[in-house]
């Protein structure tokens, strides 16, 4: 299984993105989908999670700027991020909770990580 991340770049605070995350391999159900991310110095951090039924829930700091979505016939997961802040600046993670085989329990699997850059 892969998750394969894009989208990431440099831009001006105010301006948008819009993150990717395609899933791959042998993939027979996937749960919740998420994105996190890591900025230099800080643990890692929930930005926004959807659920298969698309059920979503966001970090406070977030809220009404970004959306996440995800389109499950593709098995990927996306994130628009509008009026970005320079404190936005960090490597994003995508995560999904997914299942294998019908005989496995479902786990956690992550992207490489695209980075993201807010100049002020």
């Amino acid at each position: 299984v892969q998750l394969q991340a894009s989208g990431g770049g440099l831009v001006q605070a105010g301006g948008s993105l819009r993150l990717s995350c395609a899933a791959s391999g042998s993939i027979v159900s996937i749960n919740g989908m998420g994105w996190y991310r890591q900025a230099p110095g800080k643990q890692r951090e929930l930005v926004a999670r959807i659920t298969s039924g698309g059920s979503t829930n966001y970090a406070d700091s977030v809220k009404g700027r970004f959306t996440i979505s995800r389109d499950n016939a593709k098995n990927t997961v996306y994130l628009q991020m509008n009026s970005l802040k320079p404190e936005d600046t960090a490597v994003y993670y995508c995560n999904a909770n997914l299942r294998t085989s019908w005989r496995a329990p479902s786990g956690d699997y992550w992207g490489q990580g695209t980075l993201v850059t807010v100049s002020s």
